[in-house]
């Protein structure tokens, strides 16, 4: 039960119990203080919103905490970590204590990450402060987020230029023969570069023509793990390009004992880093493709060519394995074939019958 206690001129002490039966007190100055103190903590508690005012935990521990007890797989795992180790911790926000940061200290924080990131690392560093205090707010920590209203520097997504079917050729030829087929499976099935290095014999079908999707490659533990999200797993069509690459692959290199397709002499899975920096980055250079060209611009490839030839965005994104058709629609919209005359014509059309009329009665009077 609160109280106030006077310790002496000038001195109110407010003595409170929080909720789980911890005494706490803070002295003022004046009476009306100390009884305002207690109303505000008194509603609080009845609200279910009390904050520890003496918690002392700061922005850097407790995004720590949160992070080690969030389900995340992996490579998840590793990505946050290095984000809290990278641009939490040894910064001024790290540092505060959770309950003495204000929505300026964050802002303050995101307009120095911004002059050091990308935009698109920048979005995901800010949607992982945003979660941190966010938890914290509902583990009591903090009365409320100071990282709800956060502005970004205005940027403009670089448009996506897909490989041509002839510029993927001449990758796949610049491959080494081990690799080869890595490039026309790719681009054939528009695959992550963990399911591509994870795809084994028993999930291609060849006489139903279908690929099921259901792993990835962790390369901390070298081992298969479950894919991105839930809608990564996902059966995609077999393209007649695509099953003649993996049958001669697999007459020259056949799978290794646990079924891989891809791997290396030793039987072993190809690392992301040692493909995608080494071999890959070889042959984009002796193909003559443009500077900066990785793996997942084979995906990009997929994503066009299948956009080109008529099919829907829903179609695509679940082809993709992405959980609707926004991001679709927002990185490859631009390149849907003739859509203005599209447009066009689909206004002219529904217009027509009612336009002739009119010329007709025009024509009349």
């Amino acid at each position: 039960m609160s109280h106030i206690e006077k310790r002496g001129p000038g001195r109110y002490r407010a003595r409170w119990n929080e909720p789980g039966g911890r005494e706490r007190s803070k002295t003022f100055e004046r009476k009306t203080d100390a009884v305002k103190f207690l109303a505000t903590v008194d509603a609080d508690q009845l609200r279910g919103q009390y904050v520890d005012p003496h918690d002392k935990t700061t922005v850097l521990e407790y995004a720590r905490q949160w992070a080690e007890g969030r389900p995340h797989r992996p490579t998840s795992a590793r990505r946050t970590a290095s984000n809290i180790n990278n641009h939490i911790a040894g910064t001024a926000l790290g540092e505060r204590r959770l309950a003495s940061v204000l929505p300026s200290d964050v802002q303050a924080w995101v307009s120095d990450r911004a002059a050091r990131l990308a935009p698109s690392t920048l979005d995901n560093l800010v949607s992982l402060i945003r979660s941190v205090f966010t938890a914290a707010a509902q583990d009591r920590l903090i009365g409320t987020s100071p990282a709800i209203k956060l502005t970004l520097p205005a940027s403009r997504p670089e448009r996506v230029v897909p490989l041509t079917v002839q510029q993927v050729v001449g990758l796949a030829s610049a491959m080494p023969p081990r690799n080869e087929a890595m490039v026309l499976v790719q681009a054939g099935l528009g695959l992550r570069i963990g399911e591509l290095l994870a795809l084994r014999l028993e999930d291609v079908d060849f006489l139903h023509q279908t690929v099921r999707i259901d792993w990835q490659t962790d390369d901390e533990t070298r081992s298969l793990v479950d894919v991105k999200t839930p809608t990564s797993h996902r059966t995609i069509p077999l393209p007649r390009v695509v099953a003649e690459a993996l049958s001669r692959h697999i007459a020259t290199f056949p799978p290794a004992e646990d079924g891989t397709l891809f791997h290396t002499r030793f039987g072993q899975f190809y690392r992301r880093d040692y493909y995608g920096t080494t071999i890959f980055k070889k042959a984009v250079h002796k193909a003559g493709l443009p500077k900066g060209t990785t793996s997942h611009d084979l995906r990009h490839h997929y994503a066009s060519v299948l956009i080109e030839r008529g099919e829907s965005l829903v179609a695509v994104a679940e082809r993709l394995g992405h959980e609707n058709a926004t991001l679709v629609m927002t990185t490859y919209g631009h390149l849907m074939p003739n859509s203005e005359a599209r447009t066009r014509k689909a206004v002219d059309d529904a217009w027509s019958e009612v336009l002739d009329g009119l010329g007709t009665a025009s024509a009349s009077a």
